[in-house]
């Protein structure tokens, strides 16, 4: 009921419709409310609200001055720094689209991208412009690292009729493209407020909170939880210029409140046995699944939680988060957030009901408007306002949400469901093994059987491996459910958002056959 009334009170604060705040004037209402509060603490830099939204107004005034207008769409290309937040900033403010760019897409990936977007600015890092250069004459303006220097900070009250809010089409998000090419999902400002609201309420997020950002700017997890939300609270951000341990350390001495990451985060940590998290309330992993060997090691060697949390890009993208002191299942990811509606249909749309297996659709504030310049694809996922995730899930006993995979993913082998992630979550217990990927591999009309791939490190016998992970599954898993081949790779093939690509891996096996 807590959780309740306040959702509602900063909805009715903020997204009122006598006078609702939008997405480029977070900024300079945390300016006004909190003008020396720490917003951004990047390396040996600190800056205020007030003196980040002065720095972000200079880079408004520029791009209005190079006829900029609002709706156009502003690339970011930039590594995690406080010019990111600058940049990010100073677009929205003018009223213009941010796309950030993972900077981690392959060349095929970043010219679609392009193509596709059709950006009208381009501001880009000095070691990322290499990568880009080839686009510059179809991009109307290009903004450089030295451009940033070279701009004088100036007193942004008498500029602000030139900023016009962000209504409809707030940013654009490209998805890692595991089936494909990347889509541009599309976000307005009440998606992107709507979301941040609920996330705020449900971590019960004060104004001292400061956040840990170590995972790139550009993903939609840190686009939310390090970008949006800390500017409507009034927290601050501890912006790690990359996952290293060096870094990592570095960040931690600035006394986090709240961790978040990916679980291969979470795994470094546990090799960095002697750091400690006297001031961290809460640890939250999403973005892939948590595997039980990094969330037991991480319990055993800190005595912490790891909270494992669930979203997309197309839901803005947190969906729910298991925050409860209580063991469970590493999938369990919680109960949804308040405002959102969750139902579990089957293959026919029927809703399914108890603790049954369905495909989870999504209903909410924070659901996305679609995919850009992409009908079809969108038609696809969204219907009456419910969000098609691809996920397959269900509630347990206490009510809380249990993702089972993706519903692409899953295998049928003689009409019986087999899940991966719980194959590959067994696999995963074994000492050696550092990456799980289980696929299915047709065997016949309506048959498939399970296949797994292994990355592990310092092992000299790979046929040893491959019994000792056949007995491990036997232990664990039900026969049917136990790969008929185990793989063993150096490394497996990985999305440029760090997730095992399975694609990669049926092409493997078909180029293998």
């Amino acid at each position: 009921m807590e959780e309740l009334t306040r959702f509602n009170q900063l909805c009715n604060e903020l997204l009122n419709d006598e006078k609702p705040l939008y997405a480029g004037q977070m900024l300079q209402r945390a300016a006004d409310k909190w003008p020396d509060r720490i917003a951004i603490i990047y390396q040996d830099e600190q800056l205020s609200f007030k003196q980040l939204y002065y720095q972000a107004s200079a880079i408004s005034f520029y791009l209005h001055d190079a006829q900029v207008a609002p709706d156009d769409k502003v690339m970011i290309f930039y590594e995690n720094s406080s010019d990111f937040y600058r940049a990010y900033w100073g677009a929205w403010q003018l009223g213009a689209i941010v796309i950030p760019v993972n900077t981690f897409l392959h060349e095929k990936e970043l010219e679609h991208v392009i193509k596709d977007a059709q950006p009208d600015v381009l501001i880009v890092s000095e070691q990322l412009a290499t990568r880009v250069w080839q686009f510059y004459p179809a991009i109307k303006l290009v903004v450089t690292h030295q451009d940033l220097q070279n701009l004088r900070f100036v007193e942004p009250r008498a500029y602000q009729a030139k900023f016009r809010p962000v209504q409809a089409l707030s940013v654009l998000l490209y998805t890692s493209g595991t089936t494909g090419l990347p889509k541009g999902v599309m976000l307005s400002s009440y998606n992107c407020l709507y979301n941040s609201i609920q996330g705020i309420v449900q971590f019960s997020s004060e104004p001292h909170d400061r956040i840990l950002c170590s995972l790139p700017l550009f993903h939609s997890f840190m686009q939310n939880g390090c970008i949006w939300s800390p500017c409507l609270l009034g927290a601050a951000v501890i912006v790690v210029p990359r996952i290293d341990r060096k870094a990592l350390i570095a960040g931690l001495a600035h006394k986090p409140t709240v961790v978040v990451g990916i679980p291969q985060l979470f795994g470094l940590f546990c090799l960095m046995k002697k750091i400690s998290f006297p001031y961290v309330r809460f640890f939250v992993s999403g973005g892939d699944a948590l595997p039980d060997k990094i969330r037991k090691l991480f319990e055993l060697i800190f005595g912490r939680k790891i909270c494992n949390g669930y979203g997309l890009s197309e839901t803005s993208p947190f969906i729910s988060v298991d925050l409860d002191d209580t063991r469970s299942q590493t999938n369990t990811v919680g109960k949804p957030f308040v405002g959102i509606t969750c139902q579990l249909r089957d293959q026919a749309g029927n809703i399914v009901a108890g603790e049954a297996t369905g495909t989870l659709f999504i209903q909410g504030g924070n659901v996305m408007l679609g995919y850009y310049q992409a009908p079809q694809a969108t038609a696809h996922v969204l219907s009456d306002g419910w969000l098609n995730t691809g996920d397959l899930a269900r509630f347990n006993h206490e009510g809380k949400l249990v993702i089972c995979g993706r519903e692409k993913d899953l295998i049928i082998h003689k009409g019986i469901k087999i899940y991966p992630q719980e194959v590959e979550n067994c696999l995963m217990l074994h000492p050696v093994v550092v990456a799980a990927g289980v696929i299915g591999v047709p065997t016949g009309q309506h048959d498939e059987i399970p296949i797994a791939y292994i990355a592990a490190r310092d092992f000299q016998d790979s046929k040893s491996l491959v019994n000792e992970l056949n007995h491990l599954c036997q232990t664990h898993l039900a026969g049917y459910k136990i790969p008929r081949e185990f793989i063993v790779l150096k490394e497996l093939p990985m999305t440029s958002t760090g997730k095992i690509n399975k694609k990669e891996l049926r092409i493997l096996y078909d180029e293998k056959k």
